[in-house]
């Protein structure tokens, strides 16, 4: 056993030092996350204009998409928390590079891509090795608060590094924007060297990283419960993991409700989102987790028809409140059962596929959105999105075995 093997205690998630070190280290990777995107925005932007911030972008997240499932090999074969620390490592390194060559020459494309480039192979590495972690930091009675932990973790960064980077941005420049990014993984990275963490039993894998990825797409097609599960997640975050924000603008551009009006719909579906990740965090438990998953899922299909076809903004915002929180107890519900119903030797490989149903899924439909909303109006769109929410219901509540998954019951310490 080595230094950072350990005898898992049974105390809350939230009173787990163990645990809150792993989500420090979360969130201010999350936050470096945000700052880094937005500084690489504003640095192509000078660099070469608004026409080619799309192509850096893609620069960084082609990759990531395309190597995500291969990262999940990396970090069920070498350990998660090998894996991240590691990534993190050169994250911080690539990030404060960077900010050093900003600060001895004005930004140029090839660069700014080259970094793009570099971090999303990284991070297609780090977000497995990350996302695997947490059945390592405690028992799984507790994951279900973890889940809800980390959505709190990733409402808190998105909403403080906008911030930070403006206002670095504004006082430093891209290079300083770019060296507070860097601070930020440092901090992500020291603080991850101090988070212990359980051996996983059973042999370890022996066969070639194409055998390796073969075995766990294999696993998780066989697996009575992730297989359906893993649908299901990649259609319930199809929409909200990034279209429905677009539609919200375009929305409130066809409602006349303006740039306010559609920052306090967005601000309806933070504040519910977060009250979701409270609940469950502080929650001793939730009963018939699959059945609740399904029926949150029912509401937020609902909810999302019903923001189209809003007559005030006072009705939008109510509405965009609601599906922040069912939507927020469905994702939190189905990150739980993952980490429950998957063996940990494979919990990289299938954090990985359920990562790619997030990110890869959802950039398919931006073209759609802006598409949709001009042939048929905003609320086709929303009603699209309702539709593909209430699929994902559907295939919850017509599953036996995700109608009746349940997470495991907490043990008194």
């Amino acid at each position: 056993m080595s230094a950072q093997d350990v005898t898992l205690p049974a105390r809350p998630a939230y009173r787990d030092a163990n645990v809150l070190r792993w989500l420090t280290a979360y969130t201010s990777s999350v936050a470096g996350d945000v700052v880094f995107f937005l500084a690489l925005s504003w640095a192509a932007t000078r660099a070469g204009g608004p026409s080619q911030v799309g192509l850096v972008v893609a620069a960084g997240a082609v990759p990531r998409a395309v190597l995500m499932l291969g990262g999940g090999v990396v970090a069920d074969r070498f350990g998660p928390r090998r894996v991240a620390v590691l990534s993190d490592a050169v994250r911080c390194a690539v990030i404060l590079l960077a900010a050093a060559a900003l600060a001895l020459a004005p930004p140029r494309l090839w660069l700014l891509a080259l970094v793009a480039l570099i971090f999303g192979v990284v991070d297609a590495v780090f977000m497995p090795a990350v996302g695997a972690l947490p059945p390592r930091l405690t028992t799984a009675g507790q994951l279900a608060r973890v889940q809800g932990m980390r959505g709190l973790s990733v409402r808190l960064s998105n909403a403080v590094g906008p911030l930070v980077a403006g206002a670095v941005l504004v006082a430093g420049g891209a290079e300083g924007a770019f060296a507070v990014a860097g601070v930020l993984f440092a901090v992500s990275l020291a603080t991850l060297l101090t988070v212990r963490v359980t051996p996983v039993a059973g042999p370890p894998q022996r066969d070639s990283a194409r055998g390796e990825l073969r075995d766990g797409l294999r696993y998780v097609r066989r697996h009575r419960l992730l297989a359906p599960l893993v649908v299901v997640i990649g259609l319930s975050e199809m929409c909200f993991s990034g279209p429905v924000a677009t539609g919200l603008v375009l929305l409130a551009d066809e409602r006349g409700w303006g740039a306010v009006g559609m920052g306090w719909v967005a601000s309806a579906f933070s504040v519910g989102a977060t009250a979701s990740a409270l609940l469950l965090t502080v929650a001793p438990r939730v009963p018939r987790a699959g059945a609740a998953m399904a029926a949150s899922l029912l509401v937020t299909a609902a909810g999302a028809v019903g923001l189209g076809q809003a007559p005030s903004l006072t009705t939008a915002v109510v509405l965009g409140a609601l599906i922040g929180l069912t939507s927020g107890f469905a994702t939190t519900l189905t990150g739980a059962l993952v980490q429950t119903a998957t063996d940990p030797r494979y919990l990289g490989r299938v954090t990985s596929v359920t990562t790619l149903c997030t990110l890869g899924l959802a950039p398919v439909l931006f073209p759609a959105v802006g598409i949709t909303v001009e042939l048929w109006g905003a609320g086709t769109f929303f009603a699209g999105c309702g539709a593909i929410c209430l699929l994902a219901a559907g295939l919850g509540l017509a599953v036996p075995a995700l109608r009746r998954a349940e997470l495991p019951a907490l043990k008194s310490a």
